[in-house]
């Protein structure tokens, strides 16, 4: 009797300190412990290598790579700074703000020329941030006016992504979440617009599209998504199916985004919470031996490589933290994983071995670096640190 007084005692302190408010999370574990300051050390190096590169991107190789790179509202930077600003989140250093801040005033918190593509959604989330930071809605302006555009005349294209025009192009999915990276750019931003406004309509056009894709590219059977559609039918040199590692990534990490705003009680977050565990189980047993996940998922590999590796030990690591995984069992993988991110920084802060740009498995270099893989080490510092060593 006197344990049931004890923990019903202990579940009113938790109700009164966390609230059972709609929007509502489990706590993080930073709530009762410090963050680890040797985790938040390595991602300030890395940040601050990233911050002091953004005027010139001679490091990454010139040509279509590059150009992208330098797209400030485009995906590339997004996912920059959505580790950025959780980054900043964590550390209470008011400079990783106001290089947010910096960054949206000078884009006048606006968007590219794409009106329903996923990964100028991306930036959105950054916005939304800014926004809440400074108390300032007037920041909301350009992303509702956007995203009031989409739900004014939705798109029912097929998910196929092969279907491009005649003249060539884009194709024609890409007006919907196609291909699984789009799972990590657009919803997200969707939801936090609805937490930021109390609109519903954000959240309901969000989770309709993500089940749609889920749907479409969530093997049932491997608990891992394919890129596109064109990867399903696609295999090996060995007969195995092909994962990408990143696009995995992407899609682990923005489920982990989804959950954190997704509110406590709605109809859809039981389901969103056993793909979660579900994914959680599948890539903790593909892990290498290094603490490195492969290129390609299901093909054994030594390479290193940064990004899904980032987004993968995030993922898993905020998990643990919000009590959706046992610690106990997810702890080992969790720091493998973060020690393999550090081991590929540089004593000045580079942080190497992030697959270039692509859709599909591919070599990386001990020199390849860019925006998302250190996005993806700063969400990453960002949980770990709340999980002690």
């Amino acid at each position: 009797m006197v344990l049931r007084a004890v923990r019903v005692l202990v579940g009113v302190a938790l109700v009164a300190l966390f609230g059972t408010a709609a929007g509502a999370v489990r706590p993080h574990t930073q709530a009762v412990k410090p963050p680890d300051r040797s985790v938040l050390a390595a991602g300030s190096r890395v940040a601050d290598w990233q911050l002091s590169h953004m005027d010139h991107f001679d490091y990454i190789p010139a040509g279509r790579s590059r150009a992208d790179t330098e797209g400030r509202r485009d995906w590339i930077q997004a996912a920059f700074y959505i580790g950025l600003t959780q980054f900043a989140d964590v550390t209470g250093d008011g400079r990783y703000a106001d290089a947010v801040l910096n960054h949206g005033a000078a884009e006048d918190w606006g968007f590219d020329t794409r009106p329903r593509h996923a990964d100028a959604d991306a930036t959105g989330a950054v916005w939304i941030w800014a926004a809440e930071h400074t108390h300032d809605p007037s920041k909301l302006t350009p992303i509702k006016s956007r995203f009031d555009a989409v739900l004014a005349d939705p798109s029912t294209v097929s998910l196929d992504f092969a279907a491009v025009p005649p003249q060539g192009g884009q194709p024609y999915c890409q007006d919907r979440w196609c291909w699984c990276d789009a799972l990590f750019m657009a919803p997200p931003a969707w939801i936090a617009l609805t937490k930021a406004t109390g609109d519903d309509r954000y959240l309901a056009h969000a989770d309709a599209e993500f089940w749609a894709t889920t749907g479409y590219l969530y093997d049932q059977a491997e608990h891992l998504y394919y890129r596109d559609s064109r990867y399903i039918s696609q295999s090996d040199t060995r007969g195995r199916k092909i994962f990408w590692g990143r696009g995995n990534g992407w899609v682990f990490a923005g489920l982990a985004r989804i959950l954190n705003d997704l509110p406590a009680h709605h109809p859809s977050r039981p389901r969103y919470e056993a793909l979660f565990k579900q994914m959680a189980a599948r890539l903790a047993g593909l892990q290498g031996r290094y603490g490195y996940w492969p290129v390609s998922l299901l093909e054994p590999q030594e390479t290193r490589e940064t990004s899904g590796t980032g987004f993968f030990v995030y993922g898993l690591a905020w998990g643990v933290n919000h009590g959706l995984l046992p610690e106990r069992r997810y702890r080992q993988s969790i720091h493998r994983g973060w020690r393999a991110l550090v081991a590929a920084v540089r004593p000045d802060g580079k942080l190497g071995w992030v697959q270039r740009i692509g859709a599909e498995p591919d070599q990386v270099g001990a020199d390849d670096t860019q925006l998302y893989g250190v996005g993806a080490f700063l969400l990453a510092a960002s949980e770990v640190s709340r999980i002690q060593p």
